[in-house]
Formats: C-alpha cells, sequence, structure tokens
C-alpha cells in the first residue's frame, strides 16, 4: 500500500511600501495596503477560490476518501478576513469536511527560531489558536517556514507535544534512503519526521508546463504510473507544494486543475492506494530510520538550505538588527508597536534582498516587488531606524542620521533622556566594515525628529 498525503503552503506576505528616509519620525505607515489588496485579491481570483471550491467538490465525489492537508500563515489569514472574506469562508467549508488537516507553523511565517525561540513559541501559539478559532482544529503535526528543520528544531517541537513535522527530503540528507518513509530526528525519537517527495512534488508545481521538459506533457496517467511505482518500495508519497502552483504559478490554462480534478480517481482505481492527512501518516506507519540534521535544511533553491534568506550581508544585518530591537519593543508595552514588530519578521521580506540571480534567480524575481534587492533592504532598515525611535525617541527635537544599526538608536536615545550628549554613533560610514560590506550607501540626510 502507499498512501499519497497532500500537503499545501498558503501564504501571502504584508510587504512594505517604499518607506523613504524622510518619512522617519513622521510616519509609522509601514505596510503598501494596496499592493497586498490587490496581490491577495488576484490569487484569490486564481488560485485560492476555485481551487477550494475543485478540493471540496473532490472531497464530496470520492465520499471522504481523498484528503489534503494546509498550513496558512497567520498574516495569510489576517489579510483574507481584510481583504477577501470569502476566501476565509471556503477554507472554513473545507475544514467542516473532516477530510482537511490544518498544520501549525509560526504566525508571522518567520525565521524565529534561528534568532529567538521564546518569540518562535509566542508566534506558534497565536498561530495555534488561530486556527482553533476558526477550523476547529489544534494542530498536532508543524511546518517550520519554507520547511526549514534540524535536530535541534526536532527536540524543541517534541517537548512542545508535536507528533510529527515536515521536512524536505533532500539528497545530501538521505544518500541512499528513500524519503517515501518515515523517520525521527537523532535528537527527537518521539517525533515523526515526513520528507517531502521533491522530484514528484515538483513535477507538478515546477515543470508541469516547461515545455522544454523531457516528459512534457504530464497526463495524469503517466503521473499515477510513477506514484504507483512506489508501491512495495515506500509507504507515503508525501507531494508538498505551495497553493499558489494551481491557477497562479501554473496558469489555468495550462491545464493544471484538469489535471488535479482527475488525479484523485486515477489513484484510487489502484487497490492499494489510499489518500491521508500528515497526521493520519503519523498514526499508521512506524519510522524506518534515523535522521541526522544538525545543519539547517529547507525546500527553498537548489541549495535546500538557508542561503535564500541569510545568504549575504544585508540579509544578515536585517534580521541582526530586528532581533536586536525585540526586546526593547515588548518592554514599550506599545500593543501597535509590537504588532509592527512582529509583522517584520515575516521571512518574505529577507528573501526580497537575495542577490541569488543565477540558476534561482527566476524564482526570487517573480516574488520580489523591489527592482532590486538594494531596494528592498534601504526601505527595511528605513522602517527599522523609525521603530527604534518610536522606542527611545526622547521628547523634544533631536538631530538624528539614517544608520544601518537601528537598534543603537535606542541607547543613544536613552543617554539623551537622560541629559547626556548623543554621540555620533551608526552613522552609515561609520558601521563595522564587516556589517554589511556589499551594501549600497544611500544618500543620507540629518533627520530632525520631533517626537511629543
Amino acid at each position: 500500500m502507499v498512501s499519497v498525503c497532500f500537503y499545501f503552503q498558503v501564504h501571502q506576505p504584508e510587504r512594505l511600501r517604499r518607506y523613504s528616509v524622510f518619512e522617519i519620525g513622521k510616519s509609522h505607515d509601514y505596510f503598501d495596503e494596496k499592493k497586498n489588496r490587490e496581490v491577495l485579491q488576484k490569487v484569490a481570483g486564481k488560485c485560492y477560490l476555485p481551487m477550494n471550491r475543485l478540493l471540496l467538490d473532490l472531497i464530496k465525489q470520492h465520499k471522504g476518501k481523498f484528503k489534503v492537508s494546509f498550513s496558512i500563515s497567520g498574516v495569510a489569514l489576517d489579510q483574507f478576513e481584510r481583504y477577501a472574506p470569502e476566501v476565509l469562508q471556503s477554507f472554513k467549508d473545507l475544514a467542516a469536511t473532516g477530510c482537511v488537516e490544518f498544520l501549525g507553523e509560526t504566525y508571522y511565517h518567520s525565521l524565529s527560531f534561528l534568532k529567538h525561540k521564546e518569540e518562535f513559541d509566542r508566534q506558534v501559539d497565536a498561530h495555534a489558536e488561530r486556527i482553533k478559532e476558526l477550523f476547529g482544529q489544534t494542530p498536532k503535526v508543524f511546518r517550520n517556514t519554507e520547511l526549514i528543520f534540524n535536530n535541534e528544531l526536532a527536540h524543541h517541537l517534541q517537548g512542545r507535544g508535536f507528533k510529527a513535522v515536515l521536512a524536505e527530503g533532500a539528497d545530501h540528507i538521505l544518500g541512499w534512503r528513500s524519503p517515501n518513509y518515515l523517520y525521527t530526528a537523532v535528537t527527537a525519537p518521539g517525533i515523526k519526521v515526513l520528507l517531502k517527495n521533491y522530484r514528484l512534488s515538483d513535477d507538478v508545481a515546477f515543470r508541469f508546463s516547461d515545455k522544454g521538459w523531457k516528459e512534457h506533457p504530464l497526463t495524469v496517467e503517466k503521473y499515477v504510473r510513477w506514484v504507483n511505482a512506489v508501491n512495495g518500495n515506500g509507504n507515503v508519497v508525501n507531494l508538498f507544494m505551495d497553493y499558489e502552483t494551481f491557477g497562479e504559478h501554473q496558469w489555468a490554462d495550462t491545464g493544471i486543475f484538469q489535471f488535479m480534478k482527475a488525479l484523485p480517481g486515477e489513484l484510487l482505481r489502484h487497490p492499494d492506494n489510499d489518500f491521508k492527512t500528515p497526521g493520519e501518516v503519523a498514526d499508521s506507519y512506524q519510522p524506518v530510520g534515523v535522521l541526522d540534521m544538525h545543519s539547517f535544511v529547507s525546500w527553498a533553491d537548489l541549495e535546500r538550505d538557508l542561503s535564500a534568506w541569510l545568504g549575504n550581508s544585508m540579509q544578515r544585518a536585517a534580521i541582526e538588527e530586528l532581533y536586536a530591537l525585540r526586546d526593547h519593543v515588548f518592554a514599550s508595552g506599545d500593543e501597535e508597536l509590537i504588532a509592527d514588530w512582529r509583522r517584520l519578521t515575516t521571512s518574505d521580506h529577507f528573501y526580497y534582498m537575495c542577490t541569488k540571480w543565477f540558476s534561482d534567480g527566476d524564482v526570487h524575481k517573480y516574488f520580489n516587488p523591489y527592482e532590486t534587492p538594494y531596494d528592498g533592504y534601504i526601505a527595511f532598515m528605513n522602517v527599522l531606524n523609525d521603530v527604534a525611535l518610536r522606542v527611545g525617541a526622547p521628547r523634544g527635537e533631536r538631530t538624528l542620521q539614517l544608520t544601518e544599526r537601528p537598534s543603537l538608536l535606542v541607547a543613544q536615545l536613552a543617554l539623551a533622556d537622560g541629559g547626556k550628549a548623543i554621540g555620533t554613533i551608526g552613522t552609515i560610514d561609520a558601521i563595522d566594515a564587516h556589517h554589511a560590506p556589499d551594501v549600497p550607501r544611500p544618500e543620507i540626510a540629518p533627520l530632525s525628529v520631533e517626537r511629543t
């Protein structure tokens, strides 16, 4: 028997607008609400609504034998409520069938596990509460942002009571072993690891409409033969992909919806096939081996690592400064400021700063709202400077300068409140050479900041 496990990632970031240096200290309007609404409503029309209708029809058609799972970020859920409530209702309709599982993740689709475990736990808890509120489920299976996973995460999730976690079936980790079985991590024997079959997943997600691919066109019959070949050589075929595959990445005129409409019936023709959610897979099969993933692995790009978000010094500088501000932000007790800071933790902000323009370049350009990664970095750091001022700016007027180390402004401004002179710290030219050497130097204007 082979079980087919569909998992779909649903996420839309709250993109920043082109926040200018001249707005620092004057405006806290960071997010491009117009753009975010346009993108979400466009994807809703092309993907979420038609695909949810199709899945609901398939579940009814196959009398509950067809099952799928979703991980929906909290920021996507928030935007559904604001901009497309009919999408949220369609996910509730799917939940009501009993054939759809909703997985746990960080609320803000963040990289918080890498930087701040307490923040990670808070975001996971907030997401679980939201899923329970909307869909009546308490997540028991976890999907970290972009399938980022290692031994430490497995151990942490085991301590939190999750029974399973999803991860990328990377060749350099598996070696001769197959992704079509369950495993455990060397640090966490009590949590099962479900690995993405990236070849069969990417045949749909990336290669479906590629006319240069030797297997094009991908027919349902051909694809089912590949899945059936796993019978006797594995327990489960994990098909993990972005939900936007359907209608957005692969447009409707490619035949992607017709492919998906026919797929369950063709798979179920084989008497040994069935569909299971990740939780059901974890309950049904035992691990066959132990994986040692000391370094982080993700499902992004050819490298399957963290380089899509932390591969250059701009990205590393931005995330270090963001998390350096966290405790100051929370100590302020300002709920609006805390909410803004958390929205800045979304991993997409760092993805937009990626400078990989080679084998994976088209993917990064497709998702990037900026003309260059440097524009993304400058807008993000301008926002962080304003966040720092909101945390620590004294009353009255002070002349400050844009800095690549916004966290230093907090100490600077605290000294000012104590009546001590403000030294010149954190100007662009004074930044340590190791901090962000490949960052373009924007034109800097002294900031006259009025705080009342």
